[in-house]
């Protein structure tokens, strides 16, 4: 059950001579939240946090993150179960609806999703207009944005219903939007969906199979891309979903709010992390060439990307199921004497045993371990932003639902401290000297 914040307590701070005294407010779980939003009006000062690492902008009940712990939870469900038990559209009714399912609601769920992954026919002529290589992320943010041209019927954002219906068209359309830009870089004829093919095996389907035969899903695969969607469903007030949050804010429909975040993930600090984890690898080539990079790490003279995380101060939950299904796929498909592999592998186990990288509490994050999955999977490097996308649209339609139920939600409007020029006058350019 979700907990509303209590106030038993205050915080003190000594201003100027004066005292003021504000509300700590306390969750269902995490640290206590100091409540500051009177202190502007009453004191006359700004809180400084750049990056927002130590504000909590909103009040959510989808996902708690414990990053000292390695904890991650979908209302309040452990991400490890959910990986390992659960589905991706399972995963997806929980965080919409707070509850997962019955196996009727499932069954309503699921026919709900599949009979929206059709795209309006009109909607092909968009990917003409792009560049056969144009980055897929470039596709996806102008595609998404345009979905709001052709679903004026569900653009209220004020009606509970229509919220929905945006939700669960956002959901189906997008893995069929995803291939299409896939298949669009390739030069190949867009596959349309299938009814009778659940959602990961429809994707890879649209993915990779041509005309020219048929195309049969294997298992592992479909079960492996599940649990990647499960993965990255949700993971608290990142970038992305902050940014589909202020969007969201002024009023915006929520097509253009996911394409906002859509946008927001494509930077390789946030999204494209997996994609430099496996240029990393490359670039190492060989297991030989580990205790050389290593210590060029300890250097500071190499990049070490893949490892450690901004919030998870312990191992990343989500790794370790990302390491299983890593080494089920390389099993499926993969080549055992695969330099990139080898090279993964034997990295990993420096790491794991490397005292430098104990201490600092470098361990491998979901990136180090997806990059080199998908890889093996027939994913090019530019489409791994875009499957990340694909998983995280339901957390980012489910905050931007709750954000929109929130009767306490404000138009998000962050302050600064300014450190320009203090007021002056006007000089005519002939008397500036």
């Amino acid at each position: 059950m979700e907990n509303k914040p209590q106030s038993p307590e205050s915080a003190s701070l000594v201003l100027n001579g004066k005292d003021y005294s504000m509300p700590v407010l306390k969750g269902s779980m995490g640290p206590d939240v100091v409540d500051i939003r009177k202190l502007y009006g009453q004191a006359d000062v700004f809180t400084f946090d750049p990056g927002f690492t130590s504000t909590a902008s909103c009040e959510s009940g989808l996902t708690f993150i414990d990053g000292d712990k390695g904890v991650l939870l979908h209302r309040g469900y452990p991400i490890d179960q959910l990986a390992e038990k659960s589905n991706f559209l399972e995963v997806c009714h929980l965080l919409l609806h707070g509850e997962l399912p019955t196996a009727a609601e499932y069954a309503a769920f699921e026919r709900n999703i599949t009979y929206h992954t059709m795209l309006h026919a009109q909607f092909d002529r968009f990917f003409e207009g792009f560049r056969r290589d144009a980055h897929p992320m470039a596709v996806m943010v102008g595609t998404v944005g345009a979905l709001s041209a052709f679903y004026h019927d569900s653009l209220d954002i004020h009606d509970p219903q229509q919220r929905m219906i945006s939700a669960i068209r956002l959901i189906a359309k997008m893995p069929t939007i995803a291939a299409r830009a896939f298949k669009y870089s390739a030069g190949q004829p867009f596959v349309y969906p299938r009814n009778d093919l659940g959602y990961a095996e429809n994707f890879l389907r649209m993915c990779f199979a041509v005309p020219a035969e048929d195309y049969e899903v294997n298992p592992v695969l479909a079960r492996a891309m599940d649990r990647i969607f499960i993965l990255h469903a949700d993971h608290e007030q990142n970038a992305s979903t902050s940014t589909v949050r202020l969007a969201g804010s002024s009023g915006a429909n929520p097509f253009a709010c996911i394409a906002a975040g859509i946008a927001c993930l494509w930077g390789p600090s946030h999204g494209g992390a997996n994609e430099e984890a496996l240029n990393m690898l490359k670039e190492i080539g060989t297991p030989e060439r580990i205790p050389e990079f290593v210590a060029g790490v300890k250097d500071r003279k190499y990049r070490l990307m893949g490892f450690g995380h901004r919030v998870y101060k312990n191992y990343d939950p989500r790794a370790k199921v990302m390491q299983t299904t890593c080494h089920e796929v390389l099993e499926a498909v993969g080549d055992p004497n695969d330099p990139l592999l080898q090279v993964a592998r034997e990295l990993e186990r420096v790491a794991l045993n490397d005292p430098y990288f104990i201490e600092r509490k470098l361990y491998p994050n979901i990136d180090f371990y997806s990059g080199i999955t998908l890889s093996a999977m027939g994913f090019p490097t530019t489409m791994f932003t875009v499957l990340f996308a694909l998983a995280r649209t339901v957390g980012w339609v489910a905050q931007w639902k709750e954000m929109m139920e929130d009767p306490g939600q404000k138009i998000g409007r962050p302050r600064q401290l300014y450190t320009g020029p203090v007021e002056r006058n006007f000089v005519p350019i002939d008397k500036r000297g």
